[in-house]
């Protein structure tokens, strides 16, 4: 097949959706490394940890791994698929490769804190437990075999703000014990990402939806709401699996009620949940500020010296008339 038409260059001086510049402008300030976190400064914190809460730590992780794995390898790439400009591929592909950051940032966090034995079956676990896989295979097979971009687009928002955060209560649980800092600091790092990824996918998908006639509307909502209830539910199981153990299962539960109540309004609907922010544990919700810290001491170098306190991008950035407050939180 021969290719006759003129190759494109892309513009930046030229672009039709300023919140691509935006989002490119955000995404490239926020760029950081798992490397320049100083997590051996944990070691003492984590021998103190009886085993069963190491197991929680090491198996959450290895959860979040195999869920960036599915957004680095398959996610950015269905919806690259479908991008309207090139400006919009570009923040894709940007997102892409951090998501492969965030995967390898597990294994900086593995290789400091657990033995070889123990990172192997914490991933023998990951790439077999029943719940998890669920997750993986569904989105998974949304990517690749569902034809509808909007669907893509809900998927990744619903695995972006939602799923990933029974996994994310865990370091944000220690951080407000002023445990394990710096593994937290890894993850608030990853959080602050995926607050701009969410809600950059969640304004395409708006771009899209509004397009659509009051009918195909409802057919979007009806699907969006009808995978949200599956996904929790298996979440529920997954939580259960975790978390029973050390008693937090209620506790993320909620967390990811919270948040999934979040995705939705990335999405530019209405929460599903009654849960508020004052229904989430006050210890996560004070570690969940994406504020970072600043190491700049001989060689803990950490993300503040690093990025210069850049703050994650806020939905009034990007002007859709979703605000990100506790009053709208409440009015949920």
């Amino acid at each position: 097949m021969t290719f006759n038409e003129n190759y494109k260059a892309i513009n930046w001086d030229r672009v039709s959706d300023d919140v691509d510049k935006a989002t490119w402008e955000k995404l490239t300030e926020q760029f950081w490394l798992d490397t320049r976190i100083p997590v051996s400064n944990d070691t003492g914190d984590w021998r103190k940890l009886d085993s069963d809460h190491q197991w929680v730590v090491g198996h959450v992780f290895g959860g979040l791994t195999l869920l960036d794995t599915v957004q680095s390898q398959d996610g950015m790439r269905a919806l690259t698929t479908d991008a309207i400009t090139q400006h919009e591929k570009a923040v894709l592909n940007n997102i892409q490769f951090m998501e492969s950051v965030h995967a390898k940032s597990y294994s900086t966090i593995f290789s400091t804190l657990n033995t070889q034995n123990e990172i192997d079956e914490i991933f023998n676990w990951s790439d077999s437990e029943e719940f998890l896989q669920n997750k993986a295979r569904w989105i998974v097979d949304l990517y690749r075999n569902d034809q509808d971009p909007l669907h893509k687009k809900v998927a990744n928002v619903f695995l972006e703000t939602c799923l990933f955060y029974s996994g994310f209560y865990t370091p944000l649980y220690y951080l407000g014990n002023n445990k394990l800092v710096n593994v937290a600091e890894v993850i608030k790092l990853i959080l602050r990402d995926e607050s701009v990824h969410g809600t950059y996918i969640g304004y395409k998908y708006q771009i899209g939806y509004n397009q659509l006639s009051k009918t195909e509307q409802q057919q979007q909502d009806d699907w969006a709401y009808d995978l949200l209830y599956k996904l929790y539910d298996n979440e529920v199981k997954y939580a259960k699996l975790c978390y029973d153990q050390v008693g937090w299962t209620q506790d993320v539960l909620t967390f990811v009620e919270y948040n999934a109540n979040k995705a939705l309004m990335n999405l530019g609907k209405k929460g599903l949940f009654p849960t508020t922010s004052s229904d989430v544990n006050p210890i996560i919700m004070n570690g969940i500020s994406t504020t970072t810290s600043n190491h700049d001491f001989f060689s803990q170098v950490g993300n503040g010296y690093l990025l210069g306190q850049v703050e994650a991008m806020s939905n009034d950035d990007y002007n859709i008339g979703v605000e990100d407050t506790p009053e709208k939180d409440d009015e949920q």
